[in-house]
């Protein structure tokens, strides 16, 4: 069973149960230019917020050892970004920048969050990602009660960076665990399924 947090403003309570931090383990299954990636790896998620429109998003990954699963651990890229609806813009936003909001507005209300819903039933969102490795993603997509499905609208890079042009993720929360679901399209490679994990709910 969830608890779902009950301070969050209306904006966020399609999103409300992915609040908390979440542990498990995953596997890597790609292939690309001949090579075939593949391994277990330990995975931390953290959803947390701070009274803003948007929930602060932080996942960091370790590659197992394959014949010693307790032994050292290595590094993976790590995420950091932010997850909210899709809501226009308003004077009584703040931004760009440090500018603050042009003029005062009441809190968006359930009804107006309501009223965001899309003829699917589900509520539009974006997600701003920045990797480790010198990738930033932006995703649109819909959240759906219990499931999340975005795909990438943009993708910026360093010169430093590997290849990497697009993905798209899924997430699900099934008897009572953290599912997802991550395809991307990377190193010369078209679209593919390339990492999946179950996570628990920890705190």
């Amino acid at each position: 069973m969830i608890d779902l947090p009950t301070d969050l403003p209306a904006e966020l309570a399609p999103l409300s149960w992915l609040v908390g931090v979440w542990e498990g383990t995953g596997v890597i299954d790609y292939d690309t230019d001949g090579t075939h990636f593949t391994g277990e790896f330990h995975h931390r998620v953290s959803f947390s917020h701070d009274g803003g429109d948007h929930l602060n998003y932080s996942a960091q990954a370790w590659l197992l050892n394959a014949d010693d699963p307790s032994g050292p651990r290595s590094a993976l890229v790590s995420e950091t970004g932010y997850w909210r609806l899709a809501i226009p813009a308003t004077d009584a936003m703040p931004g760009p920048g440090l500018l603050p909001a042009a003029s005062a507005a009441a809190p968006l209300t359930v009804d107006d969050v309501e009223a965001l819903r899309t003829a699917e039933g589900g509520f539009e969102i974006e997600v701003s990602l920045v990797h480790s490795d010198g990738v930033c993603e932006l995703y649109l997509g819909q959240i759906r009660g219990p499931r999340i499905d975005i795909a990438t609208d943009a993708v910026i890079r360093t010169a430093s960076a590997k290849s990497y042009s697009a993905a798209t993720r899924m997430y699900g929360l099934v008897d009572g665990h953290l599912l997802w679901a991550w395809d991307i399209a990377a190193l010369g490679g078209s679209l593919a399924s390339h990492a999946s994990a179950r996570l628990a709910k920890v705190d």
